[in-house]
């Protein structure tokens, strides 16, 4: 039994899920994300709560049992709150700062660089060795401060 796919996931207020078949659709105050589950569990919407169940005892509907309930939580979680990563540069003389939709880094090369912020991302720099990414997307927050795309690859 898996501990965390039988506990259904709340839908807090301003939140609303609409199950079709084996993809759920969650609509909160940043946005929309959808979530599309293997055909080993059956999703349903029951009391402002999304629950997740097997459709059999194997090995695979039990793993993807608690793996989509997980997913759906992240998709609340990102239509409400949204997902943080917070940033600090360390080294002498290195700076950031917001000019308008780009972000400008002094990093000891003889330019500065600017990197344009994609869609959906909001990027702050409250301080001037403090940058703040917050996004819908659980896996792109990873992706995008990670160095595994064009954004903040520098890091």
């Amino acid at each position: 039994m898996s501990r965390i796919g039988k506990k259904p996931v709340g839908l807090p207020s301003g939140v609303t899920a609409t199950v079709s078949g084996q993809t759920v659709e969650i609509k909160g105050p940043k946005g929309v994300r959808t979530f599309k589950a293997t055909d080993d569990v059956s999703l349903a919407v029951e009391d402002s709560a999304v629950s997740v169940t097997p459709r059999g005892s194997s090995k695979r509907a039990r793993q993807q049992w608690g793996m989509s309930r997980t997913q759906i939580a992240n998709c609340v979680t990102g239509v409400t709150d949204g997902f943080k990563k917070e940033l600090e540069i360390n080294g002498v003389g290195y700076r950031a700062s917001m000019q308008g939709a780009v972000l400008k880094l002094a990093l000891g090369y003889s330019h500065d660089v600017l990197f344009e912020v994609p869609s959906g991302i909001t990027v702050t720099a409250p301080k001037p060795t403090e940058i703040i990414v917050v996004e819908v997307k659980f896996v792109d927050i990873g992706k995008n401060t990670s160095g595994e795309s064009d954004f903040l690859a520098i890091f």
